[in-house]
């Protein structure tokens, strides 16, 4: 049964939230674009082979992650973004992500194994 008062006061006696606070930009671990209004936090090294780092990436760079490379090569690759960089798939997706707005998605083909 809901009670037909608060227990802590009224709900509009919140305190007011300053909105001029300047927000923190954070680039993209993988293309270094600035993140849009969602950002990924993507292990680097796979949880499932042991990886606790996180890193910010926009969705769609985390999709081409997984797409190009397996959970192995990614352990190898570990926090080396530059290793990762070397892939022609991979290089060829950054240079064409570099000039695109950064809340901009797309589908991703899957490679083929």
């Amino acid at each position: 049964m809901a009670r037909k008062h608060p227990k802590h006061g009224r709900f509009d006696d919140t305190p007011e939230i300053d909105d001029e606070a300047p927000v923190q930009v954070v680039p993209c671990w993988l293309c270094g674009r600035p993140t849009g209004s969602t950002i990924v936090w993507h292990h680097p090294v796979p949880k499932s082979r042991g990886g606790r780092d996180v890193v910010p990436m926009h969705g769609i760079c985390q999709q081409t992650l997984t797409v190009n490379f397996t959970n192995a090569e990614l352990q190898r690759y570990g926090m080396d973004v530059e290793g990762l960089l070397a892939n022609p798939a991979v290089r060829k997706f950054v240079d064409w992500v570099a000039n695109k707005d950064p809340d901009f998605t797309a589908t991703i083909a899957k490679k083929q194994r």
